[in-house]
């Protein structure tokens, strides 16, 4: 139920922030609250993914790409993410969640989020996503850059995502 009541006050407070470009970095501010914590009293390895999701969600509405996502009929989805944890969240902490595109290729468009305390870097994590029609089926990624030129001239994805990205997509199919 928490998670409900931060997302709409989340979605709230969104429509009153400052216009950003897809290309912008967003920065979501937050404290750690009692339904954050595990049972060692610190924030759950899990609430990172979930409140990752919020600062995606900041740079797209911000951005206007919501709008133009679900004015097509369209809806991202994460289909892979790395994370590093670096240090602990404890309860009442406040935290910068920044989130920006780190760039695309043919089929996916990475996201950089990193959490911060008081200026230090908590835990970083790459987002690999996609964007699905809800009629049925993926959209190219040639539709999804339509939505937002002009494109940045120095936008590429660092080696060592896409390294990452290869070695994961071959990974499951291994096991």
């Amino acid at each position: 139920m928490n998670l409900y009541f931060r997302l709409l006050l989340f979605m709230i407070r969104v429509r009153f922030r400052s216009r950003l470009s897809m290309w912008d970095t967003s920065h979501v501010r937050f404290r750690v609250n009692l339904s954050d914590l595990d049972v060692m009293r610190h924030m759950n390895n899990g609430r990172y993914l979930t409140l990752m999701d919020l600062g995606r969600m900041d740079l797209m509405v911000r951005s206007g790409f919501w709008q133009h996502i679900t004015d097509q009929g369209w809806y991202p989805v994460v289909a892979g993410q790395t994370i590093t944890y670096r240090k602990s969240l404890q309860l009442r902490e406040k935290v910068d969640l920044a989130s920006r595109v780190l760039g695309h290729d043919d089929r996916w468009i990475y996201m950089e989020q990193v959490f911060r305390r008081d200026g230090k870097v908590v835990a970083d994590a790459i987002v690999r996503a996609r964007f699905l029609r809800r009629s049925g089926g993926s959209v190219p990624m040639e539709e999804v850059l339509e939505l937002v030129k002009p494109l940045p001239e120095n936008l590429e994805v660092p080696e060592w995502v896409t390294e990452w990205n290869e070695g994961s997509s071959r990974h499951g199919r291994e096991l």
